[in-house]
């Protein structure tokens, strides 16, 4: 079964936007499509941000989070590849750690040269969810 990994900013956009493709993510993982994953650090940013842009939407949120495994933040010395700034190395370190098969992002300034590349990722296949749905759903 695939395991999902959720970035922040695919959190954030689930919650503002649940008629959308992050929030229908969430919504298969609900029929025992694949199992979602996120880390405590992604979990505390889109809080923060929902707070902060959509306060309405932090019941949504905290709905989401029902169906997705929040895994605690660890700072163990798991490498991450030279091409992500360090500020995003604890949502690649987290994915890893709960063995994700895919990390789902919308940073492609960040992670785009990550995409699609699972020989730099430990075998993790890093997506937007737009190109995770086209594969799951073609």
């Amino acid at each position: 079964m695939k395991r999902v990994f959720l970035d922040a900013n695919v959190l954030f956009t689930a919650a503002h936007n649940p008629n959308g493709k992050a929030a229908f993510v969430v919504e298969l993982a609900s029929m025992n499509a694949f199992k979602l994953f996120t880390g405590d650090y992604a979990r505390e940013e889109a809080e923060r941000n929902i707070s902060a842009n959509y306060p309405g939407c932090l019941a949504e949120f905290k709905r989401l989070l029902e169906n997705i495994t929040v895994i605690p933040i660890i700072h163990p010395a798991t490498a991450y590849p030279d091409v992500l700034p360090a500020k995003d190395a604890p949502i690649f370190i987290a994915a890893v750690n709960c063995r994700a098969t895919h990390l789902l992002t919308g940073d492609v300034k960040h992670f785009g040269l990550l995409l699609n590349q699972p020989e730099l990722c430990d075998g993790m296949i890093v997506q937007t969810v737009a190109a995770f749905l086209d594969s799951i759903l073609t």
